[in-house]
């Protein structure tokens, strides 16, 4: 639907002021400055967060084309000086109001979803089973948040015949408006556990809020297997369809029983055979007095929840119980993460194929944007869902024109038919019937030098085009979870005084996480500065698109050319590098050269030192070659609180020297002193800047309780093969790992050559392994290892076994090999393929 900007206004109770006789009508809400696709029907709605105020960006949104506003205070008549604003008390509350009027203008069910764990997963499985009945409109990924769940509902118009969205809440009161925005009148309510809870005094509390979103439901969905649930919504008083093992339930529940996958329809099979699994689950149940029967293609406890609590929806709405067992035995994982992987001839896939909705696929093309690493762009795009309209296919049209993509390839009768609206772009186009028909007319070989993104809805099986572009390699894999990375920058960024900016630390391949794909992610982000060790790792980060002003920390004569040439800025730390530097520019008839200026204030690695400061400051007075851009100097122990003393010395040193130096040379430089640690436990050495590096990656000792970090590099690897061993028998080399009971030994896809330190040997280390740790037996090989399942239920050959990430801390292998997170992060292999993930 589209309002004017009037309308607006009256929706949300703001006050217009109007600059333009004629405006477009608005379509689209935006709260991002960096994703806006369709400036000239968007309003732009600063928001006011912890993390930062939207009213900064005005004059960025204003030069991307906006003309519609949302703000708190009147802006300057010359920034917008021919757009229209609305001004509101609260920006959110009205982007909520204007939300939940807009969804009053719909009869149509639907669904509400809120709970602890299992939301996402079962809004899109409910879209997997019931996208044939309905025209489903539904939250992209997993926009749950106060700000999420309006740009959800905003999707909603009249060709729709079923909404799903999902609520989440971190504190209580927050619901209140959510239930507002979504108007259920179908409550589903997934498992109540843990997560999210530290804004509740309990989880009978968290329970009570959450079961605000369902006071005006027509019907809501629980299982009273829990007893809290149970009590909670006995004493509600709201319309329910319970779901549990007692009779009395709405849907008993009589049975749940493994079975081999071979007994079960060719579609559960194929759909079990994906994620590798020897047995599905058979449901059996009572309702309405007949009994029932499901196959769910999954043995895990909260996918059995999960899928059973759909089958509870569907049998509400009355589909046929044998459409039912069909759609269910088909049901495929959902993976909400956009994955970038490496792949053939300097290529790159980003596989988004899990759905094809306009908000995804917006999100997703934007993070296509940013691989500046690759020469060309590339989008593979299959039809949009049933019952999207034509008008759908021209939005896409204009986000591939307006985005600039290189080469268009659709795959669809649908895109087919509307040939005409891409005819007019500047990409090459191609366009294929159907997946079979790409993949029997179209090789590897035709592709080079592009990030190519596959946007497709799940009929169309993308994960064929995926698996044929992508490098059949190591088993092994290092997840880099993009997303968790820039959630870590935010949480520093809100720790930063008023003016203080901020330099990411790059270097060693992004600590094991990949260097041009972090630095995209830090530009994205608008960090102020980047800082490498060498230069060819700040050339790689040039060749890849990457324009921010980069530090090279570890500079020699042989690197001066190429730091020239690339734009780079040398960090100078004795005598004779200044000179060399300095005669080098000379040469070149350069002048006024940025450049760094390192001092020693008690780490004794590199700088110069205080009583070098007349001597210093006589030559930089003496010359025209370079300006010194910022001083800086580096904390032995600043996450230690037993050295802050000598950390406090050191800050007086530098300042002592920063002064010398501002004096001698009649102009002010960045100063720069802390890094990660420092940054939150000692705020006011943050001068004009601080260096984030480690903490960026979700590792600081120092702060590990105090800021809600996330997990950002996961390495996992598989198990190759599982073999009994006779007690009495050794395992590995120099059969120094005697094995004392007969036991389940899994051999390992990873070894020492990857990174796997031998120390964690012999038991020493251990590994993550569906659930349990579980311990290292023998010596650690080079591409190999072994470990002790013996007591892990269920383990197969081919099961993902996690080495270190949020279930195993790098901080407690660093410990258990007696060194620090930064050496296993920096000693994962090379030939360990990196997946990037943006959720």
């Amino acid at each position: 639907m589209e309002y004017t900007i009037e309308q607006i206004a009256a929706l949300c109770g703001g006050q217009l002021v109007k600059n333009r006789q004629v405006t477009e009508k608005v379509q689209y809400l935006v709260t991002d400055s960096r994703r806006i696709s369709f400036p000239a029907t968007s309003l732009f709605i600063a928001l006011k967060t912890s993390l930062r105020d939207g009213h900064q960006f005005l004059a960025d949104v204003y030069q991307r084309g906006v003309r519609s506003f949302m703000v708190q205070h009147v802006p300057d008549a010359a920034e917008l000086s021919d757009a229209d604003y609305i001004v509101v008390p609260d920006s959110l509350q009205a982007m909520q109001q204007l939300a939940a009027k807009h969804r009053q203008q719909f009869t149509y069910p639907v669904i509400g979803i809120t709970g602890s764990n299992g939301k996402t997963i079962v809004k899109e499985w409910l879209y997997q089973l019931l996208h044939d009945d309905f025209n489903i409109v539904r939250s992209p990924r997993s926009y749950n948040s106060q700000i999420g769940v309006p740009l959800s509902v905003w999707q909603m118009n009249s060709q729709h015949t079923l909404g799903i969205f999902e609520a989440g809440i971190s504190q209580p009161g927050e619901m209140a408006a959510l239930e507002s925005v979504i108007g259920p009148t179908i409550g589903l309510l997934t498992n109540i556990g843990e997560a999210h809870s530290e804004g509740f005094a309990s989880i009978e509390e968290k329970l009570l809020q959450k079961l605000l979103l369902f006071k005006h439901a027509h019907i809501l969905f629980c299982n009273t297997d829990d007893e809290r649930v149970a009590k909670a919504v006995a004493n509600s008083g709201l319309p329910l369809f319970t779901i549990g093992s007692k009779e009395g339930n709405a849907l008993h529940i009589t049975g749940i029983e493994q079975e081999p996958v071979t007994t079960v329809t060719d579609n559960a099979v194929t759909a079990v055979k994906a994620v590798a699994m020897p047995f599905v689950i058979r449901v059996t149940a009572i309702y309405k007095g007949s009994n029932k029967t499901i196959t769910i293609p999954f043995t895990d406890t909260a996918s059995i929840q999960n899928a059973i609590a759909c089958w509870a929806v569907m049998l509400y709405l009355e589909i046929e119980d044998a459409v039912i067992a069909k759609r269910i035995a088909a049901l495929q994982q959902v993976d909400m993460r956009l994955q970038m992987v490496e792949a053939l001839n300097n290529c790159a896939v980003i596989n988004d194929s899990y759905s094809f909705d306009i908000t995804s696929f917006t999100i997703a093309i934007e993070f296509l944007q940013q691989q500046n690493q690759y020469l060309k762009r590339t989008v593979i795009l299959s039809d949009l869902p049933a019952f999207t309209a034509e008008e759908n296919y021209g939005m896409v049209a204009q986000i591939l024109e307006q985005k600039q993509i290189d080469r268009i390839i659709t795959i669809g009768s649908k895109w087919q038919g509307y040939a005409r609206l891409l005819a007019a772009l500047p990409a090459r186009v191609e366009q294929y019937a159907s997946t079979d028909v790409f993949l029997q007319q179209v090789s590897v070989s035709h592709f080079r030098n592009e990030a190519i993104l596959l946007k497709g809805a799940r009929v169309f099986a993308f994960e064929r085009i995926a698996a044929m572009l992508s490098q059949q390699v190591h088993k092994t894999v290092m997840e880099i979870n993009l997303t968790a990375l820039a959630h870590n920058l935010k949480q520093y960024q809100q720790r930063l005084q008023p003016g203080t900016r901020l330099m990411a630390m790059v270097k060693a391949f992004g600590y094991g996480s990949g260097s041009a794909e972090v630095a995209n992610v830090l530009q994205f982000h608008k960090v102020d500065y980047l800082a490498v060790a060498y230069a060819d790792e700040a050339v790689d980060l040039r060749k890849a698109g990457i324009s921010l002003p980069i530090l090279v920390m570890n500079v020699d004569e042989a690197a001066f050319d190429t730091i020239v040439e690339y734009n780079l800025e040398p960090e100078l730390f004795s005598f004779p590098i200044l000179k060399a530097f300095l005669k080098f520019l000379q040469q070149q008839g350069l002048q006024q050269y940025p450049v760094h200026i390192k001092l020693d204030t008690g780490m004794h690695r590199l700088g110069f030192e205080e009583p070098d400061m007349p001597a210093l400051i006589n030559i930089l007075q003496q010359q025209q070659e370079v300006v010194v851009t910022s001083v800086f100097s580096h904390l032995t122990s600043s996450e230690d609180p037993n050295d802050d003393e000598f950390t406090h010395l050191q800050a007086t040193r530098f300042e002592r020297c920063c002064a010398l130096l501002k004096e001698g040379l009649g102009y002010s430089f960045i100063r720069h002193l802390s890094n990660s640690a420092a940054i939150f436990r000692l705020p006011e050495l943050q001068y004009d800047m601080v260096r984030l590096g480690i903490g960026l990656y979700g590792v600081d000792s120092a702060n590990e309780h105090q800021l809600s970090l996330q997990t950002v590099g996961t390495l996992n690897t598989t198990i190759a093969q599982l073999r009994k061993v006779k007690a009495g028998e050794t395992v590995s080399y120099n059969r120094k790992g005697k094995i004392t009971r007969d036991s389940l030994i899994a051999t390992l896809r990873i070894g020492y050559a990857d990174g796997y330190n031998r120390r964690l040997g012999y038991g020493r280390g251990k590994v993550w392994v569906k659930g349990q740790l579980v311990p290292v037996v023998g010596t650690v090989c080079m591409d190999m290892m072994m470990v002790d399942v013996t007591d892990v239920p269920g383990v197969t050959e081919n099961d993902i076994v996690e080495v270190f990430g949020a279930h195993l801390p790098v901080q407690q292998v660093a410990a258990w090999s007696e060194t620090i997170a930064y050496e296993i992060l920096t000693s994962v292999g090379q030939r360990i393929k990196r997946v990037y993930i943006e959720e």
